[in-house]
This record gives structure tokens, sequence and C-alpha cells, in this order.
């Protein structure tokens, strides 16, 4: 039997889904682990930074920690001292998610449409922190945007198959059910691994079956 979810239930996947919930704590878990990437790359080798770079590992030291507010406060400071250096980059893009965090969504989405980095995976993770702060908002139709370009992005195993999902979720709360087939074939046909943790078929046939009717 399909299940039976409305529209009002899709919306609650975002909110109290408990896979939902750990895709977002696993995605918070990949931002650290693409900071420590990030810093490896771009600091050892770029000395005009390195003022802008000894000063946001306050920030980020509240923000591993859930110190939110202290996080914020900090942050906040290095966002308007170092725009336009990567210390300010990295500093604008831990503020936003702190500040998504707080429940200040629309302040994080102009924060993170500001991030301005070279690295892809953290571009990657950029545009789908629009996305969540779209359908936190209740813009369905930008968040699948958003989703759907964080997507193909860049192919991998882990962002890809995440991102997806969430389009679908998002093109099912609009009534696009064909898009949201497309988002979840995609994933049972080319992420094999992330389909079966899922159950990737129940949600094919729920929008399969919307389509038809």
């Amino acid at each position: 039997m399909l299940e039976d979810i409305s529209g009002e239930k899709i919306k609650e996947q975002f909110k109290s889904n408990k896979n939902v919930r750990l895709i977002t704590m696993i995605v918070g878990g990949l931002i650290i682990l693409a900071f420590g990437y990030f810093i490896y790359l771009q600091f050892m080798w770029k000395p005009a930074n390195e003022n802008s770079k000894e000063f946001y590992w306050a920030g980020l030291s509240y923000a591993s920690k859930d110190s939110t507010a202290l996080a914020i406060d900090e942050l906040k400071v290095q966002v308007n001292k170092y725009d336009g250096k990567i210390g300010g980059e990295v500093s604008q893009f831990v503020y936003a998610r702190q500040l998504m965090a707080k429940g200040s969504f629309e302040e994080a989405l102009k924060e993170l449409k500001g991030v301005d980095v070279s690295d892809t995976y953290v571009s990657v993770l950029t545009e789908g922190l629009q996305g969540d702060c779209l359908s936190e908002l209740g813009n369905y139709e930008k968040a699948y945007t958003s989703y759907m370009k964080a997507a193909t992005m860049i192919n991998n195993e882990f962002t890809t198959p995440i991102y997806l999902m969430k389009a679908g979720f998002c093109a099912e709360e609009t009534k696009n059910f064909e898009k949201a087939t497309e988002a979840y074939q995609t994933i049972k046909n080319d992420y094999t691994v992330f389909a079966s943790q899922k159950s990737i078929e129940k949600y094919i046939a729920r929008a399969k079956n919307k389509k038809t009717k």
C-alpha cells in the first residue's frame, strides 16, 4: 500500500521526519569536514589572506559546540571586517548556518547568496543550504531549483542523492509529480546505496500514483 502523505505531511518532512533530520545532521558534519579540506587547500598558500584566516577560528569553535548565539556574535564581526577575503567568506558561510539554526532563514539566505568561494564542495553546500532556507520559507519552487543545482554541481555518492531527495520533496509539494518521479528515479538508477537506505521505491510509487490522478 502506498504511504498516505498529504501536502501538509510532505511539508512536515522538512521539520519532523527523522530521516530528513538525519540528513541535515550528516550534512552539518560534512560542512565541518569540508572546512578542514577548504582550509588546507586555500589557507596554506595565500599569504594575502593571513589576517582574515586568523580571526574566524573562535566563531567556528562556537559553531562546532552548538553555541549559536556566541558564534553569531563572533562571526558577524569577521564577515564585516574581512568580506572578500577567504577568512571573511568562510565566516559568512558559518554565520549563515548559525542564522539557520536560530531560525532566521531570510537573513541566512541573504548571507549565503553573498558567499564566494572557489572550493567546489563548499559551493555545493552553500547552494544546498539556500535550498534549505527556501524550503523553510515555503518557497518550494525556488528550493527545488537550488537543490537540483546543488545535486548537479559535482556528481558524488553523498551530496548528490541527498539534494535529489530534497528536490523530490519540493516537487511533490508544488504538485509537480513528474519532476519528483524523475528525481527519485535518478537516485534509484545511479545511487543504489542511498536508494536502498531510504526505500526509494515507495517515493517513486507515491509520486507516480499522484501523477496519474
